[in-house]
């Protein structure tokens, strides 16, 4: 191995130290979501964006609060209301009396981290203004396209009991989002060590405030994203991965139920979110491979929002779920 290559070596093994220490903290700050520890992680590696739905009070804004803490780059959090404006997320150009000319005046998504807090209390114009922020990193305003920094994750929050006052967000902007995660109560064990990290928090706040000991550099982010995409996947994993997106689009050729239950299957995009978030998933549990296990970890949140289900199989209550979970069974592994 030649001094370069052992250069790379160290600072991949250095780079997933990094990453396993942010998932340690995370997790003693985020107790008892261990899954939206993990999502929001292969997020970040996979280089896309996260759409959480659980009750009040889950640690959905603690979490990527706690994520901005360790990372190099800035954190902005968004109040999405009724009453938002497409220009309140992207900016404008504000005229200067001084100069007779127009300046852009940068808005909240020029920041490496946003929480789009209840996402769907805002109307359709808004939510689509988030479309090409998330799509291509960039946002244009006018005749001018302006580049976003990077890293750049977008989590947005639903909350699941109150609908009255909610627009549904369009297929388009849902297709967007990389992962779509369900959260739900801790159990008894989880909720006590809560409240005894809400004690300790309370105590700190009349004490000097302390500093991260660690911090996760955009440098770290970038050479653990390229990892990723490094992660070896053998054919027969690939060809399993595609026939579970084919599968969700001809639903005939494997079970008439599934036929009955799915009206659109996933699209490319799905294709590509599923591969990516497998790969995250083998690196982040310290794998240089991808196995059909890590593929079907991740199918559910990948795929929850991409299929469209019939109102027959709604009205029987099969949730997408369901769907997935028959998918699985119904494809062989290669």
């Amino acid at each position: 191995m030649s001094a370069e290559s052992s250069i790379i070596q160290a600072d991949l093994l250095n780079t997933h130290a990094a990453f396993t220490r942010v998932r340690e903290h995370l997790q003693t700050k985020i107790i008892g979501q261990t899954l939206l520890v993990d999502r929001l992680l292969i997020a970040l590696l996979a280089d896309g964006h996260l759409l959480v739905e659980g009750a009040p009070g889950l640690a959905k804004t603690t979490a990527i609060k706690e994520l901005s803490s360790v990372l190099e780059g800035d954190f902005h959090r968004l109040q999405f209301t009724p009453d938002l404006l497409p220009g309140d997320l992207t900016g404008s150009d504000v005229y200067r009396p001084e100069t007779g000319e127009f300046v852009f005046q940068k808005g909240p998504l020029f920041h490496n981290l946003i929480l789009a807090d209840e996402i769907n209390r805002a109307p359709a114009k808004v939510q689509s203004a988030l479309l090409e922020a998330m799509g291509e990193h960039q946002i244009t305003v006018g005749s001018t396209t302006y580049q976003l920094p990077r890293p750049f994750l977008v989590m947005a929050t639903q909350n699941p009991i109150e609908q009255e006052g909610t627009y549904p967000l369009p297929e388009a902007q849902l297709d967007r989002f990389l992962m779509h995660v369900f959260i739900d109560y801790p159990d008894a064990k989880a909720e006590n060590q809560i409240l005894q990290l809400a004690r300790e928090q309370a105590k700190e706040t009349y004490q000097k405030p302390s500093t991260a000991i660690f911090q996760l550099s955009k440098q770290d982010v970038e050479r653990a994203q390229q990892a990723v995409l490094e992660i070896h996947m053998a054919e027969p994993v690939q060809e399993y991965l595609v026939q579970l997106i084919l599968a969700s689009r001809n639903p005939a050729s494997y079970n008439s139920e599934l036929a009955r239950w799915i009206s659109y299957g996933g699209s490319p995009r799905a294709t590509i979110s599923l591969d990516r978030c497998a790969r995250a998933h083998a690196w982040l549990h310290e794998r240089d491979y991808v196995s059909p296990e890590d593929v079907q970890a991740v199918a559910y949140e990948v795929l929850r929002h991409r299929l469209l289900i019939s109102y027959e199989a709604e009205a029987e209550g099969i949730t997408a779920d369901n769907v997935i979970e028959e998918l699985i069974r119904q494809v062989p592994v290669s």
